[in-house]
């Protein structure tokens, strides 16, 4: 059964307080290439509303750890639940279908498209079975959903141009909206501002808190002013393991995590 998240706008707080299940839960997550472990035995919970980042040198696990719950890798050990159903090993289209979107570190989006297609494909993807001759306002309705997200990350007035014309960050900012396009409830962006201008990043970082309002967010990203100044709280992986978790303030002043990772 789908559980709705809270409609109240208010802090962090008061969002995680509408449902004591976690979005997410993983059990012991494991992950292993021939004898290295990728990931090992993660615990993990992610709140209702929360924004969460997960940070880390490189090789600490990020890019397993969301290949694992979006379903482009396979866990070999351990637990992956979403409201409480266990999705551990489903393909990435049933874990979309069931309400868990991406975006990837490099762009992912069909240049050749404008960026109105590209999100109506998405939105279309969340139609299991339908016809535009039997269902005459399936295209519609499609296209208002499509629009809706391309309006949310402000590039409806660019709904009929090349997504290969767009800017770099603009480019990041359709993949969001594709994955908006399939009404997500837990949105799991990968270094969404990798590449970008400073001005690009302080839109997409703004973009994120706006669209947070109504999701729950699990942000993988780089710029530590952007992971500080975004998020509720922090989970620092290290080989393959959780070394801490806690808010900004706390994780910065975590001598374990300066030591091996704010201090590299």
């Amino acid at each position: 059964m789908r559980v709705e998240p809270s409609i109240d706008a208010g802090s962090p707080a008061s969002r995680r307080g509408a449902a004591s299940v976690p979005v997410l839960k993983t059990e012991l997550l494991s992950v292993r290439f021939g004898g290295l472990a990728a990931l090992s035995e993660i615990n993990f919970e992610l709140a209702r509303g929360e924004i969460r980042a997960i940070i880390g040198p490189n090789g600490a696990g990020k890019s397993t750890f969301f290949n694992c719950l979006t379903g482009v890798l396979r866990p070999t050990g351990g637990r992956i639940l979403f409201n409480g159903e266990e999705i551990s090993g489903l393909p990435s289209n049933a874990i979309s279908q069931k309400g868990i979107a991406r975006s990837y570190q490099i762009t992912n989006i069909l240049p050749n498209a404008t960026t109105l297609e590209n999100v109506r494909i998405a939105a279309q993807s969340r139609r299991h079975a339908w016809n535009m001759i039997a269902h005459h306002g399936a295209f519609a309705d499609i296209n208002r959903k499509a629009e809706a997200a391309l309006d949310s990350v402000g590039l409806l007035g660019k709904a009929y141009e090349l997504a290969s014309n767009l800017s770099h960050g603009e480019q990041r900012n359709l993949e969001i909206g594709i994955a908006l396009a399939t009404e997500p409830q837990l949105l799991c962006l990968d270094e969404p501002t990798a590449g970008m201008s400073s001005a690009e990043t302080s839109e997409t970082a703004e973009l994120i808190r706006r669209i947070a309002k109504d999701l729950t967010i699990l942000i993988v990203e780089h710029d530590m002013e952007v992971v500080m100044g975004l998020c509720d709280r922090i989970t620092v992986l290290h080989y393959g393991k959780i070394l801490a978790e806690g808010t900004p303030e706390e994780i910065q002043e975590n001598p374990k995590v300066l030591e091996v990772y704010l201090k590299t």
